[in-house]
């Protein structure tokens, strides 16, 4: 698990950010130094739950296995995944994510509501390496 990226269970899995406190700006992952937002003189950054749900803002599959640091066992054959970057209306940031298991490219398309659901990126026998991923509104995986 990323230690401070999200929190929760089930339907309260949330992602968290960070909001400056000077011009709002949402950042996720989240910033802990200072405002990336070039505008803004700097404030205080706050850790902040990010919407559960979004929309597609584009979408693509992976053929190839990600290079370090994406843990995979080299050992197992390939499965493409597909990869959502879902937008926030809220925040008014785009997140980038897996998708749930069994949501395949053909079942997404621009403009879907889709909800973060937690995920496991992998594991092992001793550990879970705990994400988040992005699945169709009223979808179960």
């Amino acid at each position: 698990m990323i230690t401070g990226w999200f929190t929760g269970e089930g339907d309260g899995f949330r992602l968290l950010g960070t909001r400056c406190s000077s011009c709002a700006s949402v950042f996720f992952p989240r910033e802990d130094v200072h405002c990336r937002n070039p505008h803004c003189a700097g404030g205080t950054l706050e850790e902040t739950p990010l919407s559960r749900t979004g929309r597609v803002w584009s979408y693509t599959d992976t053929r190839y296995r990600p290079p370090s640091p994406y843990v995979s066992d080299t050992e197992l054959p390939w499965e493409p995944y597909a990869l959502v970057a879902v937008e926030l209306a809220a925040e008014r940031i785009v997140v980038l994510g897996q998708a749930a298991p069994g949501i395949t490219v053909a079942d997404l398309a621009v403009g879907m509501a889709v909800e973060v659901v937690p995920g496991v990126l992998h594991a092992d026998a001793e550990t879970a390496w705990t994400t988040w991923n992005w699945r169709p509104v009223g979808a179960r995986s």
